[in-house]
């Protein structure tokens, strides 16, 4: 089944409806980073990424790992579009027995592939999914998307020099450049810098786009997909609260739930 980009983008517009739907239910949760994510995450799911719904743990299928699993709503919302969860799991997002927890987690989430807490480890345990598919001599892809703070992590660079010495291939890396994290702009954090040469210095491949037009993403995943034995990279460019004018790069939407009126103008702008 072909799906087109605009196809894509409206399946995007519901996810971000649920991504604030969800959050305002459980007054809590990250809508900022879940919605700069969501396109890159939609032309994923809706394009290349090999899964089976009706079986879940199908050892050929390809990983996606969310490194920066406080943006599970994102998640939460792209399993629910393509048939692994219901309204009634992600709406009990964040409560005591929910299959649908603050941070991703693999033991309760069917479609989850990586269980998420503190940042940096995303790359690690893709590379080490990228050797278990050498080994097991199979074609499976491993995406991990990481947020542009947590570049900051010293662990990541140290899994960006090992995949290139062991020419995972196999490996992709999506950059969500919102430019925002946890207390404030990266800037003003911790500046990162040019990070496409830096991803170049250590002898990957970089793709940089626009993460919100979705022909853009659509044409980097198929790069990506490419495997000519070297590591690449999706570097987007991507607006923090993306859709929601109120949430737009402020600092104050990474952590924080919207209030009822809040919620009112979001579903408003969101249809």
């Amino acid at each position: 089944m072909i799906i087109s980009n605009q196809e894509l983008e409206n399946m995007a517009n519901r996810c971000r409806i649920n991504i604030v739907k969800m959050i305002h239910a459980a007054k809590a949760g990250h809508p900022g980073g879940s919605l700069s994510a969501i396109d890159l995450i939609t032309g994923l799911y809706g394009t290349s990424l090999n899964f089976d719904v009706n079986n879940p743990n199908w050892d050929d299928r390809d990983r996606f790992i969310m490194s920066k699993g406080h943006a599970s709503p994102a998640i939460y919302s792209i399993l629910h579009e393509v048939g692994f969860l219901e309204e009634s799991d992600f709406m009990s997002f964040r409560k005591l027995g929910s299959i649908c927890q603050g941070h991703v987690d693999m033991k309760w989430t069917n479609g989850v592939d990586f269980s998420a807490g503190s940042l940096g480890m995303g790359l690690s345990f893709g590379l080490g999914c990228s050797f278990a598919a050498k080994l097991d001599d199979s074609d499976r892809k491993i995406w991990v998307m990481v947020g542009d703070g947590e570049t900051q992590e010293g662990q990541l660079w140290e899994a960006i020099m090992a995949a290139d010495f062991h020419n995972a291939g196999n490996l992709k890396m999506i950059i969500d450049r919102n430019r925002i994290q946890n207390d404030d702009f990266v800037s003003k954090q911790m500046e990162i810098g040019d990070l496409s040469n830096k991803l170049k210095s250590f002898r990957w491949e970089v793709k940089e786009i626009n993460g919100h037009n979705m022909k853009e993403i659509i044409e980097s995943i198929k790069w990506a997909e490419i495997d000519n034995g070297r590591p690449k990279a999706i570097l987007a460019n991507t607006i923090k609260g993306k859709g929601i004018s109120f949430m737009e790069n402020n600092p104050s939407f990474h952590g924080m739930a919207p209030n009822d009126e809040q919620l009112k103008l979001a579903m408003e702008e969101l249809s």
